[in-house]
């Protein structure tokens, strides 16, 4: 830990296990606790996209305190995360230089300096992913952490679960933001602040050390399931795409997706030129266009022939849930758990326990499991992040729900009768998982990113970035203390904010 300078001296560390968030917190993610009556809302900050607007869902919610931040934290059964924390999930555990290790910034692994700026979705920079996974550790929004500032606290930490000074008059912010200037990418740069101060290119994630087992919401959003994941009987197996990202080769933009051999596709927007090519076995489009802009490409599968493809099939539910018709709806629908003659109902995964055949529930259609748990390969199924076996998620069994559920989060309340998690009077369930959008006419959520468009199609968007030469993003701040905590150098000397140290 440390850049072994300044306020950040190296120093190794213990830490004891801990879960962090993959992405930062989102605007979808936030609004449901504001919703919940928990959490008030955002600071509008100018020029940040507006917290209920369904198309910026997964940008990072931004215009938050501290305060605000560590009760959304609080909410999850959580915590804004430690300085060690934080650096530790951003460098991994080899203490590379950036997330992605140690080669120099550029504009596909992260959204900073002139890449983009404004913010992106938390999910735009798969490449640029630290050692554990997570996401947008450099670049984005800068992020909240649960310490302290003291510029000589490092020298005097313990060596095991450092979490910073008992007092201050400054809280930390760690990582960098879409205006940050290459220099300040280093994941070990710390950042003093004020507790009320609230910016938009600031936002947070939150760790959880002790998780508990929150019984599942009674009611969730159905989704249309991603091209390639779900079953295709009846249907012509729709074409694989999946956006890569974008970067920069000096002026030019560029944005890539991969695609299914022998698909062909039609690029919307006659700004954009697109080849493709076969890189290590797997095919890959790349389109030219122009700065910070966008185009769908429609991708089909030409041995289709009209017939419809499986993206365009009717709404689906996590295991665990039935779909109500009327409203297009999950209901919470939980099963008794044992084995029929033909095995486990869709999405349930049979498994030997204890010498006895049990169905537990798998991952969904797009491959993921249902939200609170993670896949255990080892197990071979879906399992709570308190390591619990047997919580009975999607298992009807009262007696087993009441032993192993902890309740639920503020806004809701357990029903012992339906063994989940109601909203109270006034309050909503959560909507789309990262990457769906609710599409009202449908009345149910679809991928952001891969769309279906007629028979045997789907649609994707492709996105560039703002190219050109490098600015200087710093000279725009008036003074020394919004200056520094922009991640800038300020020179006494000159009176100004400048991007390298005076």
């Amino acid at each position: 830990m440390g850049l072994g300078y300044g306020d950040a001296p190296t120093k190794t560390l213990t830490l004891d296990a801990y879960w962090i968030q993959q992405t930062e917190v989102t605007n979808k993610m936030y609004s449901q606790c504001v919703a919940a009556g928990n959490c008030s809302a955002p600071v509008q900050e100018i020029g940040a996209p507006p917290l209920g607007v369904g198309q910026f869902g997964d940008y990072p919610v931004v215009g938050v305190t501290w305060d605000a931040a560590n009760k959304y934290c609080q909410w999850i059964g959580g915590q804004l995360p430690s300085e060690a924390q934080w650096e530790k999930a951003a460098r991994g555990p080899n203490g590379n230089v950036y997330p992605w290790g140690n080669d120099e910034p550029t504009c596909d692994l992260a959204n900073f300096g002139a890449c983009v700026k404004h913010t992106s979705h938390v999910n735009d920079y798969p490449d640029g992913k630290s050692a554990y996974g997570l996401l947008d550790m450099a670049g984005n929004v800068y992020e909240w952490v649960n310490d302290y500032y003291d510029a000589n606290y490092y020298s005097s930490s313990p060596s095991s679960d450092p979490t910073g000074p008992a007092t201050g008059d400054h809280r930390v912010i760690r990582g960098s933001s879409f205006e940050t200037d290459l220099t300040q990418l280093l994941s070990a740069i710390r950042h003093p602040s004020p507790p009320d101060y609230h910016s938009h290119d600031l936002g947070f994630r939150c760790t959880v050390t002790q998780p508990k087992a929150y019984a599942p919401y009674c009611q969730a959003s159905s989704y249309l399931p991603i091209g390639g994941n779900q079953p295709q009987t009846g249907t012509c197996p729709a074409p694989d795409a999946q956006v890569r990202g974008n970067y920069c080769s000096g002026p030019i933009s560029y944005a890539t997706a991969n695609i299914s051999q022998g698909a062909t596709y039609q690029v919307k927007s006659k700004d954009f030129n697109c080849t493709d090519a076969v890189v290590n076995g797997q095919r890959v489009l790349t389109c030219s266009g122009p700065n910070n802009s966008s185009t769908d490409v429609t991708v089909c599968n030409p041995a289709c022939n009209g017939s419809a493809n499986a993206t365009s099939s009717a709404a689906v539910c996590d295991p665990g849930y039935n779909l109500d018709a009327s409203s297009n709806a999950c209901i919470y629908s939980p099963i008794t758990g044992q084995p029929a003659v033909a095995g486990c109902p869709k999405g349930y995964n049979l498994i030997d326990r204890g010498g006895q055949k049990v169905c537990v529930v798998g991952q969904n259609q797009n491959g993921q499991c249902p939200a609170g748990l993670y896949f255990d390969s080892q197990y071979g199924a879906c399992v709570s992040l308190t390591g619990l076996a047997d919580a009975p998620y999607g298992i009807d069994n009262t007696d087993l729900a009441s032993k192993n559920f902890q309740g639920c989060a503020a806004g809701y309340t357990y029903s012992s009768t339906y063994q989940c998690c109601q909203a109270n009077a006034g309050g909503s369930y959560p909507g789309c998982p990262l990457g769906f959008t609710f599409d009202a006419a449908q009345k149910t959520c679809v991928p952001n990113q891969v769309r279906p468009s007629g028979p045997g199609c789907v649609d994707i968007q492709l996105n560039t970035a703002q190219c050109g030469p490098v600015v200087d993003v710093c000279n725009q701040f008036p003074n020394q203390s919004i200056c520094i905590r922009s991640g800038c150098h300020w020179n006494n000397t000159k009176n100004i904010c400048q991007t390298t140290m005076p």
